[in-house]
């Protein structure tokens, strides 16, 4: 009987976008620990090299910071030629760069006969350039991304990619109508391109994090004066059976299985990691 094991993920190379950030910084630990050799890209330099330098002293496991732009494909090109130097071929991608802002953000829950008439913080007030930027941060930021790294997978015909959905995806969050709309499209796309990479052996998955609390959500989750939940915090831990905030050690598990073999046959899907948020109706 062959021993299950995540043996066949060492020595790969798994490009972490959005490494520099809670999740990717923890998912490329988990990811360190049974031996991937982790890229950590991101925007800024110092955060990539700090966040490298702690998974391969906490690891032993080699890891390296590669400064780009998720958004600007010159950028990620270039990163790719450093990779590709320092490391060899890309094995793994992993889009974990993304986020809200609260200029993609309405007030207001609803508009309701009291508030329709305010202006600023509403639905028909919303900075465009803010929700430009939410949307392409997640979804361009996932596709440029995926067709510059993914080249190497292709030709070597093996590889897997994983995005990173939302519990948006399933059903729209009040207030936050481009994130929600940009992580919808994350599991389309997804979707898309498990079909498409299907022929050369490259599998796709998404996962779905629930609440998490993060550097682009807290300010909607905790509040800055008092430090205890908002009336929007406390609606999602009423709201999940687990009755708390995930950790993000939470998602490594997860990741370890979708990436290794594993789950060979598992492509196109999107797991959701939520407390049970998604599953519970309120009642």
């Amino acid at each position: 009987m062959k021993k299950i094991s995540f043996s066949d993920l060492e020595n790969k190379v798994c490009v972490i976008t959005g490494g520099g950030g809670v999740i990717g910084s923890s998912i490329g630990l988990g990811l360190a620990s049974v031996g991937v050799k982790t890229v950590i890209l991101d925007l800024f330099q110092e955060s990539a090299d700090k966040t490298a330098a702690m998974i391969e002293k906490e690891s032993g496991t080699t890891s390296i910071g590669v400064v780009a732009n998720v958004l600007d494909k010159e950028s990620l090109l270039k990163a790719k030629e450093i990779i590709n130097s320092k490391l060899g071929n890309i094995d793994i991608l992993i889009n974990g760069a993304g986020g809200n802002s609260p200029k993609a953000t309405t007030k207001n829950e609803f508009i309701t006969p009291d508030n329709k008439n305010e202006f600023e913080g509403s639905f028909f007030n919303l900075d465009i350039g803010g929700f430009e930027q939410v949307f392409s941060l997640n979804f361009q930021g996932t596709l440029l991304p995926t067709m510059v790294f993914a080249k190497d997978m292709v030709d070597r015909e093996e590889g897997a990619i994983l995005n990173i959905s939302s519990m948006n995806a399933y059903h729209p969050l009040t207030k936050i109508p481009a994130y929600s709309a940009a992580k919808s499209s994350i599991n389309n796309f997804t979707e898309w391109l498990a079909v498409h990479f299907a022929k050369v052996n490259i599998r796709v998955n998404a996962i779905a994090p629930g609440f998490f609390l993060t550097n682009q959500n807290r300010f909607l989750l905790i509040d800055e004066s008092t430090d205890e939940l908002t009336a929007r915090g406390e609606k999602i831990i009423n709201n999940t059976p687990m009755g708390k905030f995930g950790e993000p050690e939470d998602l490594q598990g997860a990741v370890l299985y979708l990436l290794s073999d594993i789950s060979k046959f598992v492509t196109g899907t999107v797991l959701a990691i939520d407390g049970g948020f998604n599953a519970y109706s309120g009642v």
